[in-house]
């Protein structure tokens, strides 16, 4: 910390995120913490999975290697770093970490492990408990599909990550928090800040919720006048400047593409809102119209004026189930009339598949080049020198599926004309694996700190 402000730099936005943004966000200027942020709803699912083929798999194995990148940082400059790389397996992470950190004589650095998000061994003792898990679009009780079950974690907030930082934790590493407690944790650590000061909670989740996304809200993906951000080719990726009063500064390091202003916090502060007024987490709910943005500076955005409120007292779980099978498969018709090609190739299909007397629980088609961003909204086409047919299924039985993927083929020399863009051989039939919602008392949840 530095003049009272304590920096929080992003460097992960999901899993995926660009591989150098650790390094550059330690070696561009002066941090104190790195946040990391891998989870999304679907990648819980796809780390069971592989949780389940590997039992010491089940994290994001990314977080290994940018570890290794920041090593100067964390052994040399005592950087800190908070990320929910462990997915389902926390523990699993930790000790890949350990390697690391032994190989390059980090063995002083201490491993804070936060656990008891994951609900999976624990839910035929909650439903029996009555608590029924409903799906919060339909109500449907998760008895309903509880044999299907892939993975089930709670959405922990930042006090569990507040502990192990107190505890002398230098590399904080959770299953499944919620996005904005990755960077409200360190400052809440480094300030203080007390369990119902509800305006200050508020602004540390704002902070969090303006740079989870990483580049996002400093030039990528941005819609405002898009064509005059600069050097998106070297993107610098936030950090918050946070102040023990709740106020904060969104910047980057110097010398980095992109930039940071009062248009691009403001898109990604509508990102996944919901209700303004109530933005939802374990610690807080934060009024989002209280918010005032001011740019201080060149690529400095000012956030202060926050007001929250207390929290709920239930926590969201992120469910994740097998529902069937899906294949998707795609042929590219060329002008002239590459739409009414195209239009006439999936009538045939659809006719083939009635033949065969295959039942699935849908088919989609979607016209890429002409309706498939924007569906109805979509201008009347002209006549576009190209258009992608995009056809999918889905069904319970694996069988039809695959059946299906024997129908795209032959239309290369048995349907329309000009016909091009199949190289990839027949469609991957692929397990479906559907989001589950829901809600479930905080007293039943039981996070964990372990220090390695």
């Amino acid at each position: 910390m530095t003049n009272g402000v304590v920096r929080v730099a992003a460097a992960q936005g999901f899993w995926g995120d660009s591989l150098d943004a650790p390094r550059r966000q330690v070696e561009g200027g002066p941090v104190d913490y790195v946040m990391l942020d891998y989870l999304a709803e679907v990648t819980m699912s796809i780390l069971q999975k592989q949780k389940e083929r590997d039992p010491s798999m089940g994290y994001a194995r990314d977080f290994v290697g940018a570890v290794e990148s920041m090593m100067p940082a964390i052994v040399g400059r005592g950087v800190r770093v908070v990320a929910n790389a462990g997915g389902v397996n926390p523990t699993a992470c930790a000790a890949a970490i350990r390697g690391v950190l032994n190989k390059a004589q980090g063995d002083r650095v201490k491993i804070g492990v936060v656990t008891g998000d994951d609900l999976l061994p624990r839910l035929d003792e909650l439903l029996d408990a009555q608590h029924e898990l409903r799906n919060m679009d339909t109500n449907e009780s998760l008895a309903t599909v509880r044999d299907r079950v892939l993975s089930a974690n709670a959405y922990l907030g930042s006090v569990p990550i507040v502990e192990a930082l107190k505890r002398g934790a230098q590399i904080v590493i959770t299953g499944r928090s919620t996005d904005t407690a990755l960077t409200m944790a360190p400052l809440r650590f480094t300030y203080g800040w007390a369990d119902d000061d509800w305006d200050r909670l508020a602004a540390g989740i704002i902070a969090g919720h303006i740079i989870e996304c990483g580049a996002q809200c400093s030039g990528g993906n941005c819609l405002f006048d898009w064509r005059s951000i600069p050097n998106l080719a070297d993107v610098g990726y936030p950090i918050v400047e946070g102040r023990a009063d709740g106020t904060f500064t969104v910047t980057k390091h110097p010398g980095t593409g992109g930039i940071v202003g009062v248009h691009g916090v403001t898109e990604q502060l509508l990102y996944e809102m919901g209700d303004p007024r109530s933005y939802i987490t374990p610690d807080v709910t934060a009024d989002f119209t209280t918010i005032q943005l001011e740019q201080e500076g060149p690529d400095r955005v000012r956030v202060f004026g926050i007001k929250g409120r207390p929290p709920t007292d239930k926590l969201k779980v992120s469910i994740a189930y097998r529902r069937g099978f899906k294949a998707v498969g795609t042929l590219v018709y060329s002008w002239p009339d590459a739409l009414e090609k195209a239009q006439l190739a999936d009538r045939v299909l659809r006719e083939r598949l009635d033949r065969l007397g295959l039942e699935f629980d849908r088919i989609l088609t979607e016209f890429v080049g002409v309706n498939a961003t924007h569906g109805p909204l979509a201008a009347e086409p002209r006549d576009p020198p190209e258009v992608q047919l995009r056809v999918g299924v889905r069904s319970e039985s694996k069988g039809m599926v695959e059946r299906f993927t024997r129908e795209i083929a032959p239309l290369v020399l048995n349907g329309p004309p000009s016909v091009t863009g199949f190289a990839g051989g027949r469609p991957k039939v692929e397990e479906i694996v559907a989001y589950w919602p829901a809600l479930i008392d905080k007293s039943v949840v039981r996070p964990q700190v372990e220090i390695a």
